[in-house]
């Protein structure tokens, strides 16, 4: 049993024979003796007001001798507000009752439920009431202080769970081979300046890091567009750092990049490729210039490319999402984003301690949108559709046999 049922415990047994004051005093005593937290402890073991009990405290706290007790007549003291109002507690509940949310008829619809808000609706329903005694009320029904949570997806694909487990077999597949496997996205775009960089770091008292107060892009500067290149084998990073557009050519371009600075070195004797990715963006299983353009590095390599896309609304669950960029976000916080060269240096500098190593550079190459892949060209690409979901998963091979 925790502390708070033994205190509950204690309570419910001696509750019978204590008078006001020795509830008050007894409470003190125990709220002391747990210590920090003390009063909140007896507070939800017992009932009795953190008020009373601070009271308690101060009696104890006197060290002199207590004037005789007095003990109050049953029904005696302050009515309760519910007790001198009866239809308040009713009243309190139709303001917060989450089904009136948004109805035209809803005194507080579209607002924040606060307790000196719903204390003043209250009020100028002609109910007397104080925001604390709102709050002693809201307890006493349930109902606490609670943000939101992200739980709902949307519609899920019925093939969503079965193609998760397509792209885990295929990664133990790839690994068991010694074969190389990446994870690929595109990291939020990053306005470059002396910005707001969300979170907070170590300075000296009183002199935080003055950044400006809009955010609105400044035309030499503009913005960065990260693309990133996960390997899930080596727990290495690659993330080439774009100016201009995140087209499908910029995203190629950065695997290349990858392969040509860090992949072949590590992988000398792979034939084959693995990439995962979500479904949408640069890289989405529609865009057809990104098959054409991995048809060229895959001519260019020698290596079969297989693609596995996560289905759409899940991209999330991507490693490189929780494997690379949460902890490049983690390295620049309360940074601003002052220049480019700051932007690949904190990319860069990524470190954890399970051992991520993170390589960046920075992509001055244009890539205009709109650059539209032709049927003939398509033609040319080697793709072969799998028998599972032919639209998320396929593999293109190389043309010619050539490496380099």
């Amino acid at each position: 049993m925790n502390v708070t049922g033994i205190v509950r415990t204690k309570f419910k047994a001696l509750a019978p024979v204590l008078t006001e004051r020795s509830r008050r005093l007894w409470a003190a005593t125990e709220a002391r003796a747990l210590g920090r937290g003390g009063i909140a402890r007896v507070v939800e073991a017992t009932g009795i007001s953190r008020s009373t009990i601070q009271r308690g405290v101060r009696e104890l706290a006197q060290g002199e001798p207590l004037p005789a007790a007095r003990t109050r007549r049953p029904g005696g003291g302050r009515k309760r507000a519910t007790a001198k109002d009866p239809q308040l507690l009713r009243a309190l509940e139709a303001l917060v009752e989450p089904t009136t949310a948004g109805a035209p008829d809803a005194p507080l619809r579209w607002t924040l439920k606060s307790v000196r808000q719903l204390a003043a609706s209250l009020r100028a329903s002609g109910h007397a009431v104080s925001h604390t005694v709102v709050a002693e009320l809201l307890h006493a029904l349930g109902y606490s202080l609670q943000a939101n949570q992200k739980r709902r997806e949307g519609t899920q694909h019925p093939d969503r769970d079965a193609q998760f487990q397509y792209i885990v077999e295929a990664l133990r597949r790839a690994q068991r081979r010694r074969q190389p496997v990446i994870s690929v996205d595109t990291k939020k775009k990053e306005l470059v300046g002396d910005f707001k960089n969300g979170g907070r770091e170590w300075r000296p008292r009183g002199t935080p890091a003055v950044v400006r107060v809009h955010d609105f892009v400044i035309p030499a500067q503009g913005k960065a567009i990260p693309y990133g290149v996960y390997d899930l084998r080596r727990d290495e990073g690659w993330v080439s750092v774009g100016i201009d557009h995140d087209t499908a050519s910029f995203a190629v371009h950065a695997i290349r990049r990858w392969w040509a600075v860090m992949g072949r070195a590590a992988y000398p004797q792979a034939r084959s490729l693995l990439i995962t990715a979500d479904a949408g963006g640069s890289n989405g299983p529609r865009v057809r210039r990104w098959k054409w353009e991995l048809q060229q590095f895959a001519t260019r390599t020698g290596l079969t490319i297989t693609v596995l896309h996560f289905p759409p609304g899940t991209s999330k669950w991507n490693k490189i999402e929780h494997r690379l960029f949460s902890h490049i976000a983690m390295n620049w916080r309360g940074k601003p984003l002052t220049s480019l060269a700051a932007i690949v240096s904190l990319i860069a500098g990524t470190r954890t301690a399970s051992g991520l190593r993170v390589r960046s550079e920075l992509d001055r190459r244009r890539y205009p949108e709109g650059v539209g892949v032709t049927n003939a060209q398509m033609a040319h690409v080697h793709l072969r559709p799998h028998a599972f979901h032919g639209d998320w998963n396929y593999t293109i091979r190389p043309r010619r046999p050539s490496r380099s």
